[in-house]
């Protein structure tokens, strides 16, 4: 017999017991007394009517706590289910992050390792790191500000690798305690949009600048990269719509996601709220 039933079972047990326990004790009291004819009973006495009124008190009180537990359950089993539920949502989102760029940089070695093979051991050296970050750290709950700078730190080295045009990229970092813990994969889809939409598309002066900015209360990452305005496309990836929905799902009220564009320099903002 598992727990869980013999749990069960115990809790009638002792509920039936005591429902049953102020009438067995009337009746004891009845039948003791020297009175304990029918004509007595019809006559009515005390004890049957202080012992049948107890007995519906106690089934109401046990009646009322019986219907609170229940109702704990089931409101502990929703929030359960919902929170399992988010959790799910929240790892499929993260195993979306960038699928295409690792394609992109597969292509790319696959064009160098006839041509310069050095390159493409190293391309591949960063690619397996940045690989193995987004399938097994990018599962985690939580990483520390240090390690997603250093993913981002081999997104740009890998993207500065596979360009045969020189980039302006600056990545500036002011860390207040490189171990505070935020979801992983946060920022990337930001950085990602600045070269998918601004240096791909420029064939000279194309420039990235990344700051990072924390302290006690807050994280600040900020994205500026210089576009072709011909070259927008109207048409919206899922990066961003994920990055909204996680954010939404694990920061709720507690961050903040800003877009400006102006003399083509196009400026995204996150800021999370950490207390």
């Amino acid at each position: 017999m598992s727990f869980k039933k013999y749990y069960k079972k115990t809790f009638i047990f002792i509920g039936v017991a005591i429902l049953l326990y102020p009438l067995i004790i009337t009746m004891y009291e009845v039948l003791t007394t020297e009175k304990h004819s029918v004509v007595f009973l019809e006559n009515y006495h005390p004890s049957v009517s202080i012992g049948v009124f107890t007995t519906y008190i106690i089934l109401f009180i046990f009646m009322v706590g019986l219907g609170f537990y229940w109702l704990f359950k089931q409101i502990s089993a929703t929030l359960t289910l919902k929170k399992e539920q988010q959790k799910m949502e929240v790892l499929h989102l993260q195993s979306q992050v960038n699928p295409h760029f690792f394609f992109n940089m597969l292509n790319n070695l696959y064009g160098l390792v006839s041509k310069d093979s050095q390159k493409a051991q190293a391309l591949i050296l960063k690619l397996s790191d940045m690989m193995r970050y987004s399938i097994y750290d990018g599962q985690k709950s939580s990483v520390t500000i240090a390690e997603e700078v250093a993913y981002l730190k081999n997104y740009i080295e890998l993207h500065k690798m596979r360009y045969h045009k020189e980039i302006n990229v600056k990545f500036n970092t002011n860390i207040y305690d490189e171990n505070v813990e935020i979801v992983p994969l946060l920022f990337i889809n930001l950085l990602e949009n600045a070269f998918k939409h601004g240096v791909e598309n420029l064939y000279d002066n194309a420039f990235v600048a990344i700051d990072l900015t924390t302290n006690k209360n807050e994280i600040i990452f900020t994205v500026e990269n210089n576009f072709d305005p011909e070259s927008i496309s109207e048409t919206k990836g899922i990066g961003l719509k994920n990055l909204k929905r996680r954010l939404e799902l694990i920061y709720p009220k507690k961050h903040s996601l800003s877009f400006k564009s102006m003399d083509e320099i196009y400026t995204s903002q996150l800021t999370l709220q950490l207390s």
